[in-house]
Parts: C-alpha cells; sequence; structure tokens
C-alpha cells in the first residue's frame, strides 16, 4: 500500500464508519465512532507486532526490508528475540546473562517452579558484616590516607603526582556512582588506584564511602560522616595503643582528671574518690517473641569497657537470697525487699521507693529483654561504669556488681551516693563484698534530693550534710545523666542488642566529652558558691551562736542528742506488742458481743409488724435475721478465739477490764501507733505535693507536662485531704490531743531540751553547711591542681608519641595532631579558667603543677617518662594550630 494513501485514508479519523451485515435472516448495522477506530487500530497494530514476533530472525529481516522500501515506521517491529533464539549474543563478560536471569525465573514462577531463597534478613546481615570486617584494615588505611591529602574542608587534594609503581594499566574505573554530599547529589565515575582491592577503597580515596561493601551504587561523602564515629573507631584503637592508652583499666582510672588523677604531697581527703550510682528503666529493649519473632542472631560485639558483662552482674545472683526472697520471688526480690532488717517499722523508708511489687513487676518485665540500665558517675558527673538490667527491676546484683568493679579499680577510701544506700548498706555487708568494703572503709549514702524524703533519723546517718567529708556533692549525678539519656529511648526500644549498646556507649561517650569540655567551668561555679557560702554563713552563724550564747562544740553534741533520742523510739518491747494487740482484741470482742446482742434482738422482733398469713414476708424476715444472727455469731467466735490466744501468749490469769488501769496504758500506746501512722502518711503526701509544685515553677517544663503535674495535684490534694481527715480522728483520740510538731514520737517530755529548739536546729543547719562548705573548698583546691597537671602531663606526653610516629607513620601523626589540636583548644580554656580560679580572693590552694602518685604497673604511661623529661627540657612542644588561638580568644570573650 503506497504511503500517501493509507496517510489520506488515516488521517483525522474524524467521521463515525457504519457496517451492515446479516446473522442469519436478520439485518443487522453496526456504527464505529471515531473513538472507537483508533481502539480498533491500535488492536490490529498489537496482532501485527504479535505476527512479527513469531517470526525467525531472517523473515523479520525480509519483513523489516520491506517496510523500508516504503517508508514505513521500523520503530513498531519489536525488540524481543524470536523463539528458539534467545540465548543468542549473551555473555558473562558483558551483562546480558545477569540481566537474563530475572527473566528466567519470571518464566519459572509461570510454570509453577520457582526458586526459594533460604537466606533470612539475618543471614543478609552477617554476609554484610563479615564482608566489612575482611577490609576493614583496608579501608582504615585508604582512610589516614584521605585525611592525610585532606585540604581543610573534607575534600581530598588529588593534585599529589603518582607514584612510581602506579600502572594506569590495572586501573578500574568505578562507572555511574551516585555520590552525596551535604548540599549536592550527582552521578561520576571515579578512577581507583592500582593498589585498590575494593571498591570502597577508591570512594574513600576519593572522599566518599559506599553503602555496600561490596558492589556500592551509592556513596555518602566522608564529610557528612563526620559524627560518625564507626570510622574512628580503629584509628582511636590504634592511637590509644601509640599513646599507651590500651592498658586494663585505663579509661576508669582517666576519666575524670579532678578525682582520679592523684598528686604527691596533697592534703588528705576524708574520701579518695566519691561516686553515685542508680538505675534507670527508660531505655528499654523489646523482646521479639511478643512479636511472634525469633530473636535475630547478631554477631558484632560491642568493644567498650563502659559496660559490665552478664555474666560477671550474675555472678552475685543470690548473694542476698537468703535475706530477702520470699520461697515465691526467687531471682526477681527487689532492692527495696531486702532491706526490711535494716530500718525498724517507725524510721523504715526504703519502702518509699517501691514501684510495684514483685509479682507485679516480673509481668511486665517480661516483654523486655533489657529494662533499663544501672550506671555509676563521679562526683563530676562523668560516667565510669553501666550494666544492663535483664527483665527486672533494681535487683541487688547491678549495685553489687558495680561496687565490685570500683573497688577493685579505685581501691580504699571511697564512698557512693545511692538513693536507697541506708538500707542497701547492710544488703552489702551481707554479700561476698561486705569484708573487703570494710576493710577499704567503703562508705555508702543517700543523695541529697532522695535523702529530704526519708525520714528524720535516716537523714541524720545518710544525708551528704551530716557525713564529714562531702563537701557540697549533692550524690545525684545520675539524675542529670538520665535527663539527657532519656531521648535515646525511641531508638533503643526495638533495635537490635549490639545496636542498642552502640548507641548508649555513644552518646555517654559524647557525654564524657562535654563534661571535659565543661570541667573547668564545674570547678568555677563551685568554688564561687562554696566562698560565698562560708563568708555568708560565718556572719550569720556568729550572731546566732552570741545571742544564744553557744559555741562550735555544741552543734556535734546536739545531733548526737538528737540521735541518741531517736534511738532510744525504737519499737516497742515485744509483750508491749501483744497486749496492745489484746486491748485491741478485747475492744473487737466487746464491739462483737455488741452485734450478737442486736443480731438476737432482731431475730426475735422479726416477726413483729408483720400482717399474719403473709407467709412470703415471713420467710423473707426469717431468712434476713438467720443470716444476720449466724454472721454475727461467727464473727463473736473468731473474736473470743483471738482474746483466748493473746491470753495464753500473754499467760494472763484473768481477762483484762475494759477501763482498768493495764488497759488505759496499753490503749493509749495502742492509740499513738495509729497516730504515728496517720501523720507519716500525712507527710508523705505532704512532701509529694512540694515536689509536684517545685516542678511547675521550672522554665523547662512543657505545657503537657505541666497539665499532668496539675491533674495530679489535684489527685493528690484529695489524698491530702482524706489524710488530714485521718490524721484528725487519730489526733483527737489522744489524751491530749496532738498537733503538728516535732516530738510526734515522743514519750517524755524534752521541750526543754536544747537540741529541740527551733533557733538552736536552725543554728545547727547552717553549721554544718558550713563545714560542708569549708570541706568543698578543700576538695576543689585538690582537683584545681589535678586539673592543671593532667593537661601539663597530656601536652607533654602527646608530643613525645607525635615527634615519634612521625618518623614510624606519618599519616597516623597527622592524625593525632588534628585531634591533639582540638584537645588542646579546650585545655587552653581550662587553663584560663583555673588562672580565673587562682585569682580570686579567698583562693587557698596551691599554685603550680604537682607530680602525679605512682600507679601499678598495669597503667604505666600514666607518669611521665626519661624521654617526655627530655622533650620537656629541649623544650620541643608542637603549637596548637591557628585556630586553636583563635577559640581562645572567643572563649575569654565569653
Amino acid at each position: 500500500m503506497p504511503h500517501g494513501t493509507g496517510a489520506s485514508r488515516l488521517k483525522g479519523l474524524s467521521r463515525s464508519i457504519i457496517s451492515h451485515h446479516f446473522r442469519g435472516r436478520l439485518r443487522q448495522t453496526h456504527v464505529l465512532t471515531a473513538g472507537k477506530q483508533g481502539q480498533r487500530l491500535e488492536a490490529a497494530a498489537a496482532s501485527h507486532q504479535a505476527q512479527v514476533q513469531e517470526m525467525s530472525a531472517e523473515d523479520r529481516e525480509m519483513v523489516g526490508t520491506m517496510m523500508a522500501d516504503y517508508d514505513m515506521d521500523l520503530d513498531q517491529l519489536p525488540y524481543t528475540a524470536p523463539p528458539g533464539d534467545e540465548g543468542l549474543d549473551m555473555s558473562h563478560a558483558g551483562g546480558e546473562y545477569e540481566a537474563f536471569e530475572g527473566l528466567a525465573h519470571e518464566v519459572a514462577g509461570i510454570s509453577g517452579c520457582r526458586y526459594v531463597d533460604p537466606r533470612t534478613r539475618s543471614d543478609c546481615i552477617e554476609n554484610e558484616t563479615n564482608h566489612w570486617n575482611i577490609q576493614m584494615d583496608l579501608l582504615v588505611e585508604a582512610y589516614l590516607d584521605y585525611r592525610y591529602r585532606d585540604s581543610g574542608d573534607g575534600v581530598p587534594h588529588h593534585g599529589m603526582p603518582p607514584s612510581p609503581s602506579d600502572d594506569d594499566g590495572q586501573c578500574v574505573l568505578l562507572s555511574e556512582i551516585e555520590l552525596i554530599d551535604i548540599f549536592t547529589r550527582r552521578h561520576s565515575s571515579l578512577r581507583s588506584q592500582p593498589h585498590h582491592q575494593y571498591p570502597n577503597e577508591t570512594l574513600i580515596h576519593h572522599g566518599y564511602l559506599g553503602c555496600a561493601p561490596l558492589y556500592p551504587t551509592v556513596a555518602i561523602s566522608l564529610r557528612t560522616l563526620a559524627a560518625y564515629r564507626q570510622t574512628h573507631q580503629r584509628i582511636d584503637q590504634r592511637l590509644c595503643t601509640a599513646l599507651k592508652r590500651d592498658t586494663p583499666n585505663w579509661r576508669l582510672l582517666n576519666a575524670c582528671p579532678a578525682c582520679f588523677y592523684k598528686l604527691e604531697d596533697e592534703p588528705d581527703l576524708d574520701f579518695d574518690w566519691l561516686v553515685t550510682m542508680d538505675g534507670n528503666n527508660s531505655l528499654k529493649r523489646w523482646d521479639s517473641t511478643i512479636y511472634g519473632t525469633n530473636t535475630r542472631v547478631d554477631s558484632c560485639k560491642v568493644r567498650s569497657d563502659f559496660w559490665i558483662d552478664p555474666n560477671t552482674v550474675d555472678k552475685f545472683n543470690s548473694e542476698v537470697r537468703a535475706h530477702a526472697a520470699t520461697p515465691n520471688q526467687g531471682d526477681d526480690a527487689l532492692v527495696d525487699n531486702m532491706a526490711v532488717e535494716t530500718n525498724p517499722a517507725p524510721f523504715s523508708c526504703a519502702d518509699r521507693w517501691k514501684n510495684a511489687g514483685p509479682e507485679m513487676r516480673k509481668k511486665m518485665f517480661s516483654v523486655f529483654d533489657e529494662s533499663g540500665i544501672f550506671i555509676a558517675a563521679c562526683r563530676h558527673r562523668f560516667v565510669l561504669l553501666a550494666c544492663n538490667m535483664i527483665r527486672s527491676g533494681e535487683l541487688a546484683k547491678y549495685p553489687l556488681a558495680i561496687i565490685d568493679k570500683l573497688l577493685a579499680v579505685y581501691g580504699k577510701g571511697g564512698a557512693c551516693a545511692y538513693d536507697i544506700g541506708c538500707a542497701f548498706m547492710k544488703t552489702l555487708g551481707n554479700s561476698s563484698l561486705g569484708s573487703r568494703a570494710h576493710q577499704l572503709g567503703f562508705r555508702l549514702m543517700v543523695g541529697a534530693f532522695h535523702g529530704h524524703a526519708h525520714n528524720w533519723k535516716c537523714q541524720l546517718d545518710w544525708h551528704p550534710m551530716y557525713i564529714p567529708g562531702t563537701g557540697h556533692s549533692e550524690g545525684e549525678g545520675c539524675e542529670h545523666i538520665f535527663s539527657a539519656s532519656n531521648a535515646l529511648a525511641r531508638g533503643t526500644r526495638h533495635a537490635s542488642t549490639f545496636h542498642r549498646h552502640q548507641v548508649i556507649k555513644q552518646h555517654f561517650a559524647f557525654w564524657n566529652d562535654d563534661k571535659y569540655a565543661a570541667l573547668s567551668n564545674f570547678l568555677w561555679n563551685h568554688y564561687c558558691e562554696a566562698l560565698k557560702s562560708v563568708q555568708t554563713l560565718t556572719v550569720e552563724l556568729s550572731a546566732i551562736k552570741a545571742e544564744l550564747d553557744i559555741t562550735d562544740d555544741d552543734f556535734p553534741r546536739y545531733i548526737l542528742q538528737e540521735r541518741a533520742y531517736l534511738d532510744s523510739l525504737k519499737q516497742p518491747p515485744t509483750r508491749d506488742q501483744i497486749c496492745m494487740r489484746y486491748v485491741e482484741a478485747l475492744d473487737e470482742l466487746a464491739e462483737r458481743k455488741t452485734s450478737w446482742d442486736s443480731a438476737r434482738e432482731f431475730a426475735n422482733n422479726a416477726l413483729t409488724g408483720i400482717a399474719t398469713g403473709s407467709l412470703e414476708q415471713i420467710n423473707e424476715a426469717l431468712a434476713q435475721a438467720r443470716i444476720r444472727v449466724d454472721s454475727s455469731y461467727a464473727k463473736l467466735q473468731h473474736a473470743e478465739m483471738l482474746v483466748a490466744h493473746v491470753e495464753h501468749q500473754l499467760a494472763v490469769e484473768g481477762q483484762w477490764e475494759i477501763g482498768g488501769d493495764e488497759y488505759n496504758r496499753f490503749k493509749m500506746e495502742a492509740c499513738l501507733g495509729k497516730y504515728c501512722t496517720a501523720l507519716d502518711d500525712l507527710e508523705r503526701l505532704v512532701v509529694m505535693q512540694l515536689f509536684e509544685l517545685s516542678k511547675l515553677s521550672l522554665s523547662g517544663t512543657g505545657y503537657k507536662l505541666r497539665q499532668q503535674i496539675s491533674k495530679a495535684l489535684q489527685r493528690h490534694s484529695e489524698a491530702i485531704r482524706n489524710a488530714i481527715n485521718r490524721y484528725n480522728v487519730q489526733a483527737v483520740a489522744l489524751n491530749p490531743p496532738r498537733e503538728f510538731d516535732l516530738l510526734r514520737h515522743s514519750r517524755a517530755n524534752i521541750h526543754s531540751e536544747d537540741w529541740a529548739k527551733p533557733a538552736h536546729r536552725e543554728a545547727t543547719t547552717k553549721y554544718f553547711k558550713l563545714c560542708r562548705a569549708h570541706e568543698e573548698l578543700t576538695q576543689l583546691n585538690v582537683e584545681i591542681r589535678r586539673l592543671r597537671t593532667a593537661i601539663h602531663t597530656e601536652q607533654v606526653q602527646t608530643t613525645v608519641v607525635i615527634e615519634d610516629l612521625r618518623l614510624s607513620d606519618l599519616k597516623l601523626a597527622e592524625e593525632l595532631q588534628r585531634q591533639w589540636c582540638l584537645r588542646a583548644a579546650i585545655n587552653a580554656v581550662h587553663l584560663h579558667r583555673l588562672d580565673r580560679i587562682e585569682c580570686l580572693t579567698g583562693f587557698s590552694g596551691v599554685r603550680g603543677v604537682g607530680v602525679r602518685v605512682q600507679l601499678t604497673s598495669t597503667t604505666p604511661a600514666q607518669n611521665p617518662s626519661m624521654t617526655v623529661n627530655a622533650h620537656m627540657e629541649s623544650g620541643k612542644l608542637i603549637p596548637p594550630s591557628p585556630n586553636f588561638h583563635a577559640y581562645l580568644i572567643l572563649s575569654r570573650r565569653r
């Protein structure tokens, strides 16, 4: 058909086509509209392509030649191979075979036969991990080379001449790799070096890191991943080896220079080291079995000395089982339940920190593999140790494992603040660590915040304000750490074990870096606060002492007298307790006799007022009378049996008469006990109310939290009103009626004692605050000199290592030099603040650097060597970079 004729007939399709045909004898008419004509043509073209596709290669070539002769469109010919020729022109080298594999699998699926991949997601992750591991050392070398060629903005410099061994013929070209930078995204081809074995070596050489270990198609620039520390981990290990920081416990011994960098000839402190520990259940991790899936096997191991492994923790699993656990509790006995013996009932405070009973906790923690973390931190809030709480709350094994490690590393003269330290002290004494802790002089205390919710007797013994040597250490550093780590919860809840550990360790590492950067600021603020406290309290206390005619020797005596008085208020003797129970049983028996008489009278008059002949009403009245009589009689029998049992215990010959002398005596004791219980309950609710009210005034409290606090305050207010009503009932029952006062447990009149008078008590509080302020200044004087000495020694040692590495490993030396510039900038700010502290009026410390106390042989790099001293004498100290001076100037301006 000529091309022109076909074009004139098909152009436009603007008119309908009417066709007629017969079906049997009937004539049928069909109208083909313009729109339907297009569909008809498309169907004809598809049929035409299908016919051509079935042709052989020779027939198809003939058809193509014919269409070319008539100027027809050759693009309409299908591109698929004809039947029987699918395997032609394919090879592994060109990649056609791999492309055809997908089609083969589709054909197999149509035929009913398909290949099932037995690999799981866990297998893929394991393979990926192994592929990264086998090339990690090479990637580290490539990264060091990249850092060596870094022009300063994260972009490597490629203007260096190639080495003589380079052979362009052996280079491989990575084509069309998608490169992602901070603000750009492009496709490019990168040329590898002859010694490169893996694609990621080439990518790192050009400043990128692939998203797959062997066959990357997407790569991200290294300067974009600068905040990600995974690449730096192996480098840090090599730097630690060069700096002799890979010895056991090096990090713990050098975590906080102000705490653990002990010097010769420094004043003796009451505590050589002071830490705080606590648990937190925010960083949970769900058990995957609750979703009906198996736990994924992850062979990645955490490389961190922050963590105490579960096997070490489980060594203390049965330490206190005999002291705390009930037969049904087993290993899940709580720390709170362990210490019931520590404090008698009137002074028990550990129960105020129970969140739930053991059985309830078992159900709650069963859905978590790790239910939280337990950590220890120094007084400057550096994180020292951490362990996982596994399917439980704060069991005793967690603090015991922490204390075991602390004693092994830091030795004697230590102290630790714990929110239930008063109760846990007995647990520690009964454990296998008891004798060692006693020999090393280890001391437990309660944090200042938690301590104010303990009873007053506990505060006199365990609150930091009354413990010599604590200074201004509040013992609540863990709360500050948890306030920051709680933000990790949403990322760790569903992570794997390795990635959860990795995230928490990374967070703690950055946290410690921040604490080191702010260490001199901590010392400055505490020194100014201590000087102000000494100045203010000295003036106030002098005026009070002159007015009351007392001396400093009176205040410790007041505390001893108060403690002796509270010690005398122990539980009544066992016989007195039984006597009070006997009085209560007699009251109950009298009440049951009255109820029995009332029930009998009710039964005798049950039919009075019921019309004769009303059988239904008679049966109902008799049934009610029988139930009331039977119930009252059973209660009366129970009361008589209880009275008989108590009389047998007391060997009472005749039953006491209600209103008699003995009865009245113990009746008052029983009322006093109920009164004390009601007052304790009221005190607890009021303290909770005050804590919640204090949160409302915090600037960092958000709107939603304020709403929740307001609702809680409303509920607490109702509970307080009920507690006040109960208190009023018990207070009125006393003779004389009681009011709110200090002497709620008193059995003697002590209003004339000096220690009980408000003015003397206020003076005593100021005296102990003044003592702690003087101790804080002594502690800070030691810590300031320790920090200055640590900075000086670190600079000298690092300089020596950099000089040595320049001869053996130039690239590693440049990396250490770059990291040292950042550290030197922070140290310069520290030195500037330390100079400001030493210029304060009232500074009483020793200026200059000191000499560190010789440590054990396991940490040989703690003191300068002869090489270090030689470098000091020669003055070969590497100057910091220009950025260091700019940072110093900006810091001083601030």
